[in-house]
């Protein structure tokens, strides 16, 4: 989380408890709370407006980590199985030579 640990957390919240006094503090972090999930919203609003004037583009299904454990699933399938792989290769025909 942007490189801040836990001591320098504590200091954070520390401090901001002794700047704001106790009656504040959870007003504030209720606000704070309220306009980063108003952020998240107007941000995946923004991708959705964009995705949906460009047709072209395609839209992603999955997420990136859970696209790249799908794969790494199937490489270790094949490495598990490595004739099945070389039949799969074997199955696709050639191209024509001279083409």
């Amino acid at each position: 989380m942007f490189g801040i640990g836990m001591p320098e957390l504590i200091l954070i919240l520390v401090v901001a408890l002794i700047v704001f006094g106790p009656n504040r503090l959870p007003e504030l972090a209720r606000s704070l709370g309220k306009g980063l999930a108003e952020f998240r919203r107007a941000s995946a609003d923004l991708r959705e407006q964009f995705l949906s004037a460009t047709p072209e583009l395609p839209r992603p299904e999955k997420p990136a980590a859970e696209a790249a454990r799908t794969s790494d699933e199937a490489g270790a399938g094949a490495r598990e199985n490595p004739s099945t792989a070389q039949e799969s290769t074997a199955a696709r025909p050639k191209p024509p030579a001279g083409g």
